[in-house]
């Protein structure tokens, strides 16, 4: 193979780069490189302007053609010119420096701007340009690709919740059968947990600093005492649909990153926690999963169909849990004023998101070839006559009928029960004939409870 051959899909290192490539692609121009330097440009461009419009003499505001110049820089920005920056950067060895002297040369040759040239930037540190950045980027990823994904999966349980709510269900705790619910039931459950994570995760308020080296406004104030710089930085970030935080060192603290990368992962532990039963489910014979064409389930094995969709999906919670949780237990964590440990863990947002959505979408595709197969439900639960031992039970205790429980439990525990055996020992029972009839009506399928009507509220 060749040395240095060019990234293909092939001899990527990351299967995100690789074999998922495709279904990180919405995130490609918010977490990439490329998508790092167009939001450091938009901040750049935000800090100037509002600095033309604060009314300082050496700096008065810009024209309306000027400012259009300025604003296209950052609605063109290309590859080409994250290319250029890169270039840049060879000879700075500083990324967000290399993004100012792109900026200059922008400008250069438009009077107006190339004579602000040295505003851009100013008083600024590296990290004022770079947490703003991220949180642009962070919010923006949460509100077009996250947060809509999650919504589609939300969206199929529910679909499966509502069409499934009266498909009575055989329970299973600790393995063993257990009070009847209804299929639907069971989606609902994990639906109403799906949606409240999801309000967790946007209820997060992104935050962000433009205050200095060290958070207090030195150089802001070295230059214009006289301006209420505190106001004018939350100024600039409310424009920029950002929460200024007015504590910090250098860095912005990552508190409220740390909060969204929990809130996500909490989102993916409940999506493996049905992955994995689903996947249960499955072995059951409770789905059948639709055949596609040419697909083959073992290289051995023809008869198999196996539920790589839900295994796919879970492998990959898991890796992008492992990331997320060491991005919010490593971001808050910085010693004393600055150390760079943070820059390079945060490159990574893009490695953490990409692999929540190659797991959202296999767990789409498991969903979407789901054929509930109802006669192997039924058949599982009209063979378990024993679960009624708990309706009875609790009838006999309302009527004061002798250790209701430890007859049940000796009639039952361990060795399953007819419904023929079932009936006798009800009608042996001295309860009164409306209730005795209601007890010999019952059957496994019946005793649902209220699992239909809570299974449609989801």
């Amino acid at each position: 193979m060749q040395t240095n051959p060019a990234l293909t899909v092939l001899n990527a290192v990351s299967p995100l780069d690789g074999r998922y490539a495709s279904r990180c692609d919405a995130l490609r121009p918010l977490l990439s490189e490329a998508g790092f330097m167009a939001h450091r440009v938009e901040v750049e461009i935000a800090w100037l302007i509002g600095l033309s419009q604060a009314g300082l003499p050496e700096l008065p505001p810009f024209s309306a053609e000027a400012t259009k110049v300025l604003r296209g820089l950052v609605s063109h920005f290309s590859e080409a010119d994250a290319d250029r920056i890169k270039q840049i950067e060879r000879t700075t060895n500083h990324d967000v420096k290399a993004v100012e002297y792109w900026l200059k040369e922008k400008v250069a040759g438009i009077p107006e701007l190339e004579k602000a040239g040295e505003f851009i930037h100013f008083a600024c540190t590296s990290e004022d340009i770079n947490n703003t950045s991220h949180a642009l980027m962070l919010g923006r990823a949460r509100e077009q690709v996250v947060v809509p994904q999650l919504q589609k999966v939300l969206a199929s349980l529910q679909q499966m919740a509502h069409s499934q709510a009266g498909q009575p269900m055989l329970a299973r705790t600790h393995g063993q059968p257990a009070t009847p619910t209804t299929l639907g039931k069971e989606f609902a459950n994990v639906a109403a947990r799906l949606r409240d994570a999801i309000a967790h995760i946007q209820a997060v308020v992104p935050l962000a600093k433009m205050n200095g080296a060290t958070g207090n406004y030195n150089a802001h104030l070295s230059a214009y005492p006289e301006l209420d710089w505190p106001a004018f930085s939350a100024s600039v970030l409310k424009e920029l649909g950002l929460k200024q935080n007015p504590h910090t060192i250098q860095i912005e603290p990552h508190d409220w990153m740390a909060g969204l990368f929990d809130a996500i992962a909490r989102a993916n532990t409940i999506l493996i926690d049905l992955n994995r039963d689903i996947w249960g489910y499955i072995a059951l014979g409770y789905f059948k999963q639709r055949l596609k064409d040419g697909e083959v389930g073992s290289s051995t094995m023809p008869h198999k169909v196996n539920p790589i969709d839900f295994e796919n999906a879970e492998g990959n919670l898991g890796l992008a849990n492992a990331v997320l949780r060491h991005l919010s237990e490593k971001l808050p964590i910085s010693r004393w004023q600055r150390d760079l440990t943070d820059s390079t863990v945060l490159r990574n947002l893009g490695v953490a998101l990409g692999y929540c959505l190659v797991a959202y979408d296999a767990c789409l595709r498991g969903l979407g070839k789901l054929e509930v197969n109802a006669a192997a439900i039924d058949a599982d639960i009209d063979d378990c006559w024993e679960v009624l031992a708990e309706p009875i039970q609790t009838v006999m205790r309302r009527y004061g009928l002798p250790q209701p429980y430890e007859q049940l439990k000796a009639l039952t525990r361990g060795k399953g029960i007819t419904e023929q055996a079932l009936r006798e020992f009800i009608g042996g029972l001295d309860l009164p004939a409306d209730v005795r009839s209601r007890m010999l009506a019952m059957t496994p399928r019946s005793y649902i409870g209220l699992a239909q009507s809570l299974a449609k509220t989801a």
